[in-house]
């Protein structure tokens, strides 16, 4: 985006920013207030770049109570990169499962193999090398450059987003306004700690993070509590919460299939879907392609064949999902086969007890609860 966009707001908020050193405030407000995560140190302790990293590739689209549970998981299993790079991607698969976007969990491992082999297990501490790593973005790169080795960079997520795009009146929409809020986000690095020369701008990063969790956040900001609530430009004009501006979202047209749930007694029929595309890796039940459009009919044409088996049962009402990109729509088919019917090449029997176990993501839940009853 041109520099003018990022002069003008500078401009609109001149008095102020004379007026506040932000960067000080800002950090004064963390010292006293910052969030009690499992991924961060206590205050003053150098940060872990593997927990810094794991935490970042987690909570990209996944809130922060939500991931909590799955870090502590894989921390206990894999304590180190080293020990996950020498897990399988299947086990690593399993541990997500439940998480959704599962490309994170698949390029999560494919970093740490690569960190492994590599590097020697030892993560770089430029971004630059970071962004060599498979699986690892500008903004994973940042937080980790930032966060654990105190590069003066600013990672920018959405709550940092929210916060400077309400600081300084961003007019522009998103997507198309992320560099210049990158830019104006970077006014915000704090100094380096008195004594030591050590940069702060890790604590910077995370104390916009924290703001925008905790106070400016998406409905009714606390705008009273905020330690840059003289200096914020969308407050003295009063229309806070229209920041940041949003283009309008693109919906995909809702696509259509079936799932077919076929038991042998206490086991489930289920296959691997592709290493590639969505869900790659994922344990699924077998079912139709998704298509917008299509009908039972053609979806029931694309069931699995199997020895003894004459007649499926259409389960009453849809199991339905939201992707990114596209919503869905599942009828679910059920039948039961012989004790010893053999299983179609490329799938396999698992034990209904055992589903747990399985990388299974929550679309397939949703289906083998509905068939199951469950």
């Amino acid at each position: 985006m041109p520099s003018s966009a990022v002069a003008k707001t500078k401009r609109r908020t001149e008095r102020a920013e004379n007026s506040t050193d932000r960067p000080a405030l800002l950090l004064a407000w963390y010292d006293r207030h910052r969030r009690r995560l499992p991924w961060r140190p206590p205050a003053g302790e150098r940060a872990d770049p593997y927990r810094v990293w794991l935490s970042e590739v987690m909570l990209q689209q996944t809130g922060v109570k939500t991931v909590g549970p799955y870090f502590e998981k894989f921390l206990a299993r894999w304590p180190d990169v080293a020990a996950l790079g020498r897990a399988s991607q299947d086990e690593v698969l399993r541990m997500w499962a439940g998480l959704g976007y599962y490309s994170r969990a698949r390029n999560l491992h494919a970093c740490a193999v690569a960190l492994l082999r590599d590097h020697g297990g030892v993560f770089p501490e430029s971004e630059q090398g970071l962004r060599a790593l498979p699986g690892i973005g500008p903004y994973t790169a940042a937080a980790i450059a930032a966060i654990a080795f105190g590069a003066r960079t600013m990672p920018v997520d959405g709550n940092i987003e929210r916060v400077v795009s309400r600081l300084f009146a961003v007019e522009q929409p998103l997507p198309q306004a992320k560099p210049v809020i990158g830019e104006l986000a970077a006014m915000l690095l704090g100094p380096s700690r008195a004594g030591d020369g050590k940069s702060r701008a890790g604590d910077s990063a995370q104390a916009l993070m924290d703001l925008g969790a905790s106070i400016c956040t998406p409905k009714k900001p606390a705008c009273a509590l905020c330690p840059l609530n003289e200096g914020c430009a969308a407050r003295a004009r009063g229309d806070q919460e229209v920041f940041p501006r949003n283009a309008p979202k693109k919906v995909g047209a809702l696509r259509r299939g079936a799932a077919f749930i076929v038991t042998r007694g206490s086991e489930l029929l289920v296959r691997t879907r592709t290493e590639k595309g969505l869900l790659g890796g994922m344990t699924e039940v077998p079912g139709s392609q998704w298509f917008a459009g299509q009908d039972d009919a053609a979806a029931l044409q694309q069931a699995p064949a199997l020895k003894g088996l004459t007649r499926w049962h259409r389960k009453t009402g849809v199991v339905t999902h939201v992707f990114t990109h596209f919503p869905l729509e599942l009828v679910v088919y059920t039948a039961g086969v012989a004790a010893r019917a053999p299983a179609p090449e490329g799938m396999r029997w698992v034990p209904v007890a055992t589903l747990a176990d399985e990388a299974l993501p929550n679309v397939m839940r949703k289906v083998i609860a509905h068939g199951l009853g469950l």
